[in-house]
Formats: C-alpha cells, sequence, structure tokens
C-alpha cells in the first residue's frame, strides 16, 4: 500500500522476503550480468512482499549492474499526469515529481521510447531544476520506458552518471531495457502495480498505500506497519488486539511472510469456529486409542506448522483447560498429544489474535494471567475502520469494488459520489469485513453506476458522523432525528438483519459475518435471544 519506507532493522536481523543479494562493499572489477539483476525473484508471484525494501534494493542492483552512481524507478500518477519517485539514491529529498513531457523521465514516459544523454549540457529534454534542487550534478544518464503486459507505459527506469567516467552508451541503454522488462514482470505481480491501475481506470480515486496487501495510510496503520517491520524478522510471539473484521489475518500473515519463516507452513486456528471439546484435538494431535475412534495417531496444527507459524484467532475463546499447554509451548516449545505421554518438540512462532479484553478477562479469572504475560511479547492494537479515516475507507471501497467485479466477472461499476459519500458517513462495526460485503452486495446489484440505494447499509447511519478521528462533535440530536445508538446495538441489529436475510439460518449467516458459528451463538446469547440451534 507509498509512504516513508520503514525503519532499519539490526544488522542481525535476517533479510526481508524476497531480498536480492547483499551489495558488495565496493563496485566489482566488472559489473553483474544483466540476467542475474533479478534472479532471486521466481518466488515473488502472488506472494506479499515488503515493497519498499525490494524496490530500494532493487533499484540499487540495477546501478550496480550498469555502473551506475544513482538509479531512479518512476512510476506514473495517472491521476495527476505526473511522474513520481517511487525508489531512488535521493538522499537530499524525499520525492520528486515530474509533469508528464518534463525532463529526460518524462520525455520517456510520454513518448515511449529510451533515451540515453551522454552529455545534457545542450540537450533540450533535460530538466536542470532538479540538480539545483538537489545540488547533484548529472553528467551523464539514460533512461527507458516500464511497459505493462498490454505495452502501456507505466514508469520509468532511469541511471545518472557511470562511475569511472564517460558517458553511457547505446549498448548501456540496452541492457537497461532488459532489465526493464524483467522489472515490469515481477512489478505488474504486486498490489503497487494494481493500484495504479486502479487510479488509471477511475482518475477520482485517490492512490493507495499498500503494505503486504494491507490497503491504508492512515497514521495508525502506519505505526503499525513500523511495528510489523520491527518484530516481523524475529522470533517473538505477537499478539494482535482489536475489533472483529479489522483485519488481524492480514496482519498476522505480513508478520509471517517479512520474516525468517516465510517459506514453512503458515498455519491457522480458529478457536471460536471450534467446540470447546475439540480445540485440544486440534493444536495438539491426538494419540492412538486416545479415545472411541481414535484408530491411529493424528499430528496437530503445532506439529504441521513445525518450523513455520501457528496463527491462533480468537485466542479470547481458548478454553481455560487448553490454555496450560499453551503456555507449555510458549515457554518450553513442547506438548504432549491428547492420550500421550511423550513430550513432542516443535520448532515455531506463534502469532495470537483477539478482540476480548484480556486484561478484563484475566480479572475475572477466565483467562490465565501467566499465559497473557507470556504471550504479549509484542502487543498491536488494530484501529477500527472508523477511526482510519474517510479516504482510507474511499481507498478500500475502491479496491473492493474492483476485486469484486472481477471475481464475478463484471464489468467494474462507477461508485457514485452519493454512495461514496455514505460509505464514509457509515461508522462500520463490522469494520473492513462489513465494507468488503456491502461493496460485493452493491457490484452484484448495481448496474454500470453503484448508487446510493445499492448500499445494504441501515438508516440510522445517516445521523452518524464522518469517519475518523478529524470528524466533528456530533450536535445532540433533535426530537425527531433518528436515534444515535452504541455500538453493540448497532452490531446488535446487523447481525439480526442478516439473519433475516438468511432466513434464520445460522450456518449461513455465519459464513456471510465471517465469524465462527459458536462465535454467533455467543453473541446472541449476549443479546438476550435462545439459541434455538
Amino acid at each position: 500500500m507509498s509512504a516513508a519506507s520503514p525503519e532499519p532493522c539490526a544488522a542481525t536481523v535476517p533479510p526481508a522476503p524476497f531480498s536480492l543479494p547483499p551489495l558488495p562493499a565496493a563496485m566489482p572489477s566488472s559489473p553483474p550480468d544483466v540476467s542475474q539483476v533479478l534472479l532471486p525473484l521466481g518466488g515473488l508471484v502472488g506472494r506479499e512482499v515488503d515493497l519498499d525494501a525490494f524496490l530500494q534494493t532493487l533499484v540499487d542492483r540495477i546501478a550496480i549492474t550498469l555502473q551506475a552512481d544513482r538509479g531512479t524507478l518512476w512510476l506514473l500518477d495517472p491521476v495527476r499526469r505526473e511522474l513520481f519517485s517511487r525508489a531512488a539514491h535521493l538522499p537530499e529529498v524525499a520525492q520528486i515529481r515530474v509533469k508528464l513531457g518534463q525532463g529526460v523521465a518524462g520525455y520517456v514516459a510520454e513518448a515511449g521510447e529510451p533515451v540515453h544523454v551522454p552529455d545534457p549540457r545542450g540537450e533540450r529534454r533535460f530538466f536542470a531544476d532538479i540538480d539545483r534542487m538537489t545540488g547533484y550534478r548529472t553528467i551523464s544518464l539514460a533512461a527507458v520506458p516500464l511497459r505493462d503486459s498490454a505495452g502501456a507505459v507505466y514508469g520509468v527506469l532511469q541511471v545518472l552518471n557511470r562511475l569511472g567516467g564517460g558517458p553511457f552508451t547505446e549498448d548501456d541503454t540496452r541492457k537497461l531495457t532488459d532489465i526493464a522488462a524483467q522489472v515490469s514482470t515481477a512489478l505488474q505481480t504486486t498490489s503497487l502495480y494494481q493500484e495504479l491501475q486502479r487510479a488509471k481506470d477511475q482518475p477520482q480515486a485517490p492512490v493507495g498505500y499498500f503494505f503486504n496487501r494491507i490497503i491504508g495510510e492512515a497514521p495508525p496503520l502506519k505505526a503499525l506497519y513500523r511495528l510489523v517491520q520491527k518484530a516481523a524478522p524475529t522470533d517473538a510471539t505477537v499478539l494482535l488486539r482489536g475489533e472483529s473484521g479489522c483485519g488481524k489475518e492480514l496482519f498476522a500473515r505480513a508478520i509471517h511472510v517479512n520474516g525468517p519463516r516465510r517459506d514453512k507452513p503458515f498455519v491457522k486456528v480458529d478457536c471460536a469456529a471450534l467446540p470447546a471439546a475439540l480445540i485440544e484435538n486440534e493444536l495438539f494431535g491426538h494419540e492412538k486409542g486416545a479415545f472411541t475412534g481414535a484408530d491411529h495417531r493424528v499430528p496437530g496444527k503445532f506439529e504441521a506448522a513445525d518450523g513455520g507459524t501457528v496463527f491462533i484467532d480468537e485466542l479470547g475463546e481458548l478454553p481455560q483447560a487448553v490454555q496450560g499447554k499453551l503456555l507449555r509451548v510458549l515457554q518450553d516449545r513442547e506438548f504432549e498429544r491428547v492420550g500421550g505421554t511423550q513430550a513432542v518438540k516443535v520448532d515455531v512462532r506463534i502469532v495470537a489474535a483477539t478482540h476480548r479484553d484480556l486484561p478484563r478477562m484475566v480479572a475475572e479469572g477466565k483467562f490465565r494471567e501467566d499465559l497473557y504475560y507470556r504471550i504479549k511479547v509484542v502487543e498491536l492494537l488494530l484501529p477500527p475502520l472508523r477511526e482510519r479515516g474517510a479516504e482510507d475507507i474511499e481507498r478500500l471501497a475502491r479496491h473492493f469494488v474492483a476485486t469484486a467485479a472481477k471475481r464475478h466477472r463484471l464489468p467494474v461499476p462507477r461508485l457514485s459520489a452519493a454512495a461514496l459519500a455514505r460509505l464514509k458517513r457509515y461508522r462500520w462495526p463490522g469494520n473492513v469485513r462489513e465494507l468488503e460485503n456491502c461493496i460485493e452486495s452493491a457490484v452484484v446489484l448495481s448496474e454500470g453506476e453503484i448508487s446510493e440505494e445499492h448500499l445494504p447499509l441501515p438508516s440510522l447511519d445517516r445521523a452518524l458522523s464522518p469517519a475518523g478521528p478529524t470528524a466533528p462533535e456530533v450536535p445532540a440530536a433533535a426530537p425527531d432525528a433518528p436515534l444515535l445508538l452504541p455500538l453493540a446495538e448497532v452490531e446488535r441489529r446487523h447481525i439480526l438483519r442478516v439473519l433475516e436475510a438468511v432466513k434464520g439460518n445460522r450456518t449461513a449467516a455465519a459464513r456471510t459475518l465471517e465469524i465462527g458459528r459458536n462465535t454467533l451463538a455467543r453473541k446472541l446469547k449476549e443479546y438476550g435471544l435462545a439459541d434455538e440451534g
């Protein structure tokens, strides 16, 4: 999802996923072969990556290959018709923007043809203002376009000043063109490219910030990205806390794929989706004869994840009888299967998530205090969608419009101004998950344009303030104004509305809400509604 680069990790931290080979301390006597620049990227397709680190290292490798002092990866902002430096050797400034057609890079993006400038003096396409801005003196440069699979230009690769003196040549430009083809193939698999395409198709949409397929650039999210960057390369246990539907599993996967266990299994256990009697067996497996029907040994999730990561979702639903065994795994990395006496050693990282108030559960004796302090080595609090601001809601909504249209093989509908305003006004008790389901329904029901009437939202949202911490204070309601409701009541009404839509089928309702059936039953019990099955 573009923003500040993550804080650097300590030298002893393992490299980020898909990181390129380390840069040499000094320029080699002969530069690497062009075909080797992207050699380590075979696993990139379809995977989440730390784009900031990846792109910067990529520019470093390109500069070494072309024996250049500096390199720049420019991307095209289709909304403003400008190029912006997405990864570059620019210690003087954070980012540079040039208009389409301005300077050598702007010319290459507009004309779609490579250019090499042996000497910028007298070159009409050279934009000297950048040198004046940075204090850097450009002596020679080469730039080539980045094209997508349809042949459209969406960026530029540029190198400045050949090391050892002398200008860049036609041969250098050909090499850079070959590299650009490789880079473009890799970039088109990333969410960054997908976001640029969405901005191109929907010029009114802001270009979003992507981090491991997580969309958003609200300040609370940026702070979380930095914490993930620090925690991911370690083996520290992580506890993710936040309301249901705010993306805890996405962050758990981001922690896994940006750590040293990225090539090992990522195994999820949803404690809310399993009956309490089966959770222990699911986590730890059982021995032959442990219970009636146990005719052979069955490994549990911890054994299946050996070497990788176990993601324990809805940790607050873990029965107290199993909490002690989990504590032993955290302390000693060993456990016994159900019905067994032999200790089983495992090498796993544990990431847990919950929407429950664990400190309160500890105080009430419902959650072990020693387990709580053992599992919250690194604690990340995810913000609800209503605290992320209207811009993040718009970014997410447009993303979900595009993905839902693709999933259902439909044309991408336009999101009307009225519909967008209503999305921003609603408080989203179900968070990102509710927004995604809302948009998917609207995409399916609309014809060319999503209007306000296509959004399956309750009318009470008209009385609620805009999302985000900058929203104005809600004035006191007039006597005839709709009632402003507590969050729990909004959640209750939404769940009942879903149950009504699926004609009381609780399995279907749980699936639509993307929560476990046990969680749904518990919530209905909290609402004072008898569980009729």
